[in-house]
């Protein structure tokens, strides 16, 4: 039997000369410069002398600006009744020509900036409204949940408006009868017909129920609810939520119908369609604010008290509609012609494989137009000031009118921009958590 040499034997029998290593090696630590804080640092901040002279521009400039911006923030004073008494307490505290901000105004007004001049004995109602908004969005916005809190949801919209509003309890119960009967009709109908006219005859039953019997049947039921607050009273952070997450709940599947109907055969919806996508976006929302707060009046049966805010609710909704139409229309472009012949072969009608192929992966592509579309809109809501609704933007302008605060700008707009990043910066990150957890691919 032969013996086999080791790694460390010469094959001739010899012994190994002084030059050869008769003992493996232990494994040597990586380099103290590829490792570690020092390696990440090579590898992202100095990983050329370009990168590097970038860097070294870049933490020059946020040192530069964290110089000025921190003694602003370390010279605060929170405790004040005006301006003038800031300055004086900066100038004491920290000598003169000393800066500080006035976040006393925060302190002082910071209900104003969120209820506006809501009612304080009813703080309560849009308190338990927000709440009760995270509640009905949370069985959309994650799928571990109960689908039977989809109920609730459905319910929310009434229910927030009777907390917010007040008034008659029957109010939003004639208007979700409404719906009922738009259900009804299209049950009905989705019997003897198909394609479009189910759809049709629950939009018409619906809107008949709304303009002709919902009017005259409140009139002569029983006032039981809570106290009325009117919309003028509303304002500050309250109405910008308010506005936009109305906006943004109405506006995707009003989206969704109109990209179907933009795709459709038929040529009276698709002319309809696009006529109002091209109209809408071809027209500022300042001019559809505007035409909602005088012009919209005009067109309505004499006598009637139709609600501002309701009406803004209305343009922006229909405002973001139809970009949310374009957005989703290019999902639905964006799928391959496979998908739509794999639902005929399947031999599903075109509503179920609109709602269970089509759809689910058109709204996957479009996932981060829809979002941005979102975060558009709750900004735009900035703009009713324009209609004279007291926004946080227009609260901010009454509040520097106010003698005491005459001369504030960076704290007051500041908050105001620090409030409408968290709502913004929170949609961008769950639009994030949706791509990861709806990624299919291995990429």
């Amino acid at each position: 039997m032969v013996d086999t040499p080791t790694p460390y034997e010469r094959a001739d029998g010899m012994e190994p000369s002084g030059y050869s290593r008769t003992e493996m090696l232990p494994p040597a630590a990586p380099p103290a410069s590829e490792v570690g804080i020092v390696g990440w640092m090579r590898a992202n901040l100095f990983s050329s002398w370009q990168n590097g002279l970038l860097t070294i521009l870049a933490l020059a400039a946020v040192w530069w600006i964290f110089s000025h911006v921190f003694p602003w923030f370390a010279h605060a004073v929170w405790n004040a009744t005006s301006y003038t008494e800031c300055r004086q307490i900066i100038a004491e505290r920290w000598g003169e020509g000393a800066g500080g901000a006035c976040l006393a105004v925060i302190r002082e007004r910071w209900k104003q900036f969120l209820f506006g001049f809501y009612p304080a004995e009813f703080y309560w109602r849009p308190t338990l409204a927000f709440i009760l908004m995270f509640v009905a969005l949370a069985p959309m916005l994650f799928s571990g949940l109960p689908r039977k809190m989809l109920w609730f949801a459905a319910i929310y919209p009434g229910l927030a408006y009777w907390l917010l509003w007040g008034g008659s309890i029957f109010t939003p119960l004639v208007v979700y009868a409404g719906l009922a009967a738009g259900y009804l009709a299209w049950r009905l109908t989705e019997r003897s017909s198909a394609g479009f006219v189910p759809p049709l005859a629950a939009g018409v039953a619906t809107l008949v129920w709304w303009l002709f019997i919902a009017g005259p049947l409140i009139r002569v039921l029983p006032e039981f609810g809570l106290t009325p607050v009117a919309s003028k009273q509303f304002g500050g952070f309250m109405l910008s939520v308010t506005i936009g997450v109305t906006g943004i709940v109405f506006s995707l599947p009003l989206g969704i119908l109109l990209a179907l109907g933009r795709r459709s055969d038929l040529f009276l919806v698709k002319t309809i369609c696009v006529g109002f996508i091209e109209f809408i976006r071809g027209v500022p929302l300042i001019a559809l604010l505007l035409v909602a707060s005088f012009l919209l009046n005009i067109f309505l049966p004499p006598g009637t008290n139709f609600d501002i805010i309701l009406r803004v609710i209305i343009m922006v909704t229909l405002f973001a509609a139809a970009y949310m139409a374009e957005v989703i229309r290019g999902g639905l472009a964006a799928l391959p012609r496979g998908q739509y012949e794999a639902a005929d072969a399947l031999g599903l009608d075109f509503w179920q494989a609109t709602r269970l192929i089509i759809m689910p992966q058109a709204l996957k592509i479009s996932i981060p137009g829809i979002v941005n579309t979102f975060i558009g809109l709750f900004k735009d809501t900035t703009l009713v000031s324009i209609i004279g609704l007291l926004d946080p933007i227009n609260l901010v302008t009454s509040i520097r009118a106010n003698a005491a605060w005459n001369g504030m700008v960076w704290e007051l707009y500041g908050f105001v921009g620090f409030l409408f990043f968290l709502c913004c910066f929170g949609m961008s990150k769950y639009s994030q958590h949706l791509e990861r957890r709806l990624k299919t691919d291995h990429r």
